[in-house]
C-alpha cells in the first residue's frame, strides 16, 4: 500500500440552522468528528480531495447545485500521532490540514462508509464542537457562525 500523503481536508457539513453532521469513528468508539481525508493523488487539488472525500465518508455529492461547498481558506499544521506514522513516507512527522465548510439545505440521512465510521448524528453547532475530539475540528465548527452565513 503506498504512503499517505500529510496533506488533508477537514469539511464541516451543516445546515444553514448551523446543525452539524458527526460520524463516529470506526476504530475508536467514542471518537466523533467532521469528514476528513487526505490527498490521493498528490495533484488533486483541495477542493478535489473535499468532494471525494465527503462522497466516500457521507453519500453526500458536495457540487449538488443546492448545496454550497466553501474553502475557507483556513490550514491547520499538526503533529501525526505516533500510532500513524507508518502509513506516511520515512520521516514525515506532521500533517497540514485545509478547512472546507458544505453547507446543505437541512439535515439528512447520509450512507456511511462501514470500515471508517460506525454512526452519525446532526448536533447543534456548540454541541457538535463540544463532541469532537480534534481541536481542530472544535476550532472549524465554532468558526460556522463566521463562514458558514457566506453564501452567495
Amino acid at each position: 500500500m503506498p504512503y499517505k500523503i500529510p496533506r488533508s481536508v477537514l469539511v464541516v457539513i451543516h445546515t444553514p440552522a448551523l446543525e452539524v453532521l458527526m460520524m463516529e469513528r470506526a476504530l475508536w468508539p467514542g471518537f466523533w468528528q467532521s469528514v476528513t481525508g487526505s490527498k490521493e493523488p498528490p495533484s488533486e487539488t483541495w477542493q478535489q480531495t473535499a468532494v471525494r472525500e465527503v462522497m466516500e465518508e457521507t453519500g453526500i455529492d458536495a457540487l449538488a447545485p443546492d448545496h454550497h461547498l466553501q474553502d475557507w481558506g483556513l490550514e491547520n499544521v499538526y503533529d501525526i500521532y505516533p500510532r500513524y506514522l507508518h502509513r506516511y513516507p520515512p520521516g514525515v512527522t506532521r500533517n497540514t490540514e485545509r478547512v472546507f465548510g458544505l453547507q446543505v439545505p437541512q439535515a439528512k440521512p447520509v450512507r456511511l462508509q462501514a470500515t471508517e465510521h460506525t454512526e452519525w448524528c446532526w448536533l447543534p453547532w456548540r454541541e457538535a464542537a463540544d463532541q469532537v475530539f480534534s481541536p481542530s475540528n472544535a476550532e472549524a465548527i465554532l468558526s460556522l457562525p463566521r463562514f458558514g452565513l457566506d453564501i452567495p
